[in-house]
């Protein structure tokens, strides 16, 4: 038990530094990183709507793949074909197809996870905490304050930055981020600068679905794209219209996965000493 206790101590004091771990989930690896500073405020730069979060949680390191969808899309039968190839980030994906992704590498299943679909495939609600409970680590699409602290919370937790580069400064286009069709395609999801908290790309290259419903039945996206100028990589910059069904070749999305694996730990170690004491 004390050995455990160290190893718990161990982990939670690298969430605590944002550090980054790696997945092989359902034939694919993914990397992550750990957002920590659980509890921390929302942004008094957008009135104090966004940033907060209550737990630490990890985020994609950089967007999914094209190749990353193919593969997963074919053993799960999603649909979309996606658009884009190989470590490009992959895009023309609907937030339906984003949420049937996260499923799938967490049950196995596109209809089971933390987002429920009826036998037909019709979206019926949200819920993590029944994920949790049922399979553990849950994937997901980051919500928009998870998405955005992740992106301009500072790494030294000190505030909020304008870009995700922890500055006020815009990136240079074509070389720290990709925008302003710099490039005129996405590039390679590891080109680019790594950002603050240790991510790629949370600052152009394809849009990113948030799965906070903002307006009516609409889903946010954030973080700009390859054809867009810098205005559209600020923390200002709240683009609300996306049905979730739409499929457009600028917008992807990048994974989440609750909790992250200090959270689990705790959990684990406070079923074992309860077990202990009923002895």
């Amino acid at each position: 038990m004390k050995k455990l206790r160290v190893l718990i101590v161990v982990v939670c004091m690298m969430a605590a530094a944002n550090f980054a771990s790696a997945d092989i989930i359902r034939g694919i690896g993914m990397d992550f990183v750990t957002i920590g500073n659980a509890g921390n405020g929302t942004d008094p730069a957008t009135g104090n709507l966004y940033g907060a979060v209550s737990s630490n949680y990890r985020i994609g390191k950089y967007e999914v793949t094209a190749a990353q969808w193919q593969t997963i899309n074919t053993a799960a039968g999603i649909g979309d074909s996606g658009y884009w190839s190989g470590n490009q980030p992959t895009a023309a994906i609907s937030w339906y197809d984003a949420a049937q992704f996260c499923n799938y590498l967490t049950s196995g299943n596109k209809y089971s996870g933390a987002y429920k679909f009826d036998i037909s495939g019709n979206f019926q609600v949200i819920d993590r905490v029944s994920s949790i409970s049922t399979y553990g680590t849950t994937y997901v699409i980051p919500t928009e304050d998870e998405w955005y602290k992740a992106a301009y919370f500072k790494s030294n937790a000190s505030g909020y930055s304008t870009f995700a580069n922890g500055t006020d400064t815009a990136p240079v286009a074509g070389v720290n981020s990709n925008y302003n069709m710099a490039i005129g395609s996405p590039w390679n999801i590891t080109n680019g600068t790594v950002e603050q908290n240790g991510t790629f790309d949370m600052m152009g290259n394809v849009w990113e679905w948030n799965e906070t419903l903002i307006d009516g039945s609409n889903r946010g996206v954030r973080g700009g794209s390859f054809l867009y100028y810098d205005y559209f990589l600020r923390s200002s910059n709240r683009t609300t219209y996306v049905p979730p069904y739409y499929v457009l070749d600028d917008v992807g999305f990048r994974v989440a996965s609750v909790p992250e694996p200090c959270s689990i730990a705790l959990l684990l170690i406070g079923g074992l000493a309860l077990r202990n004491r009923k002895r």
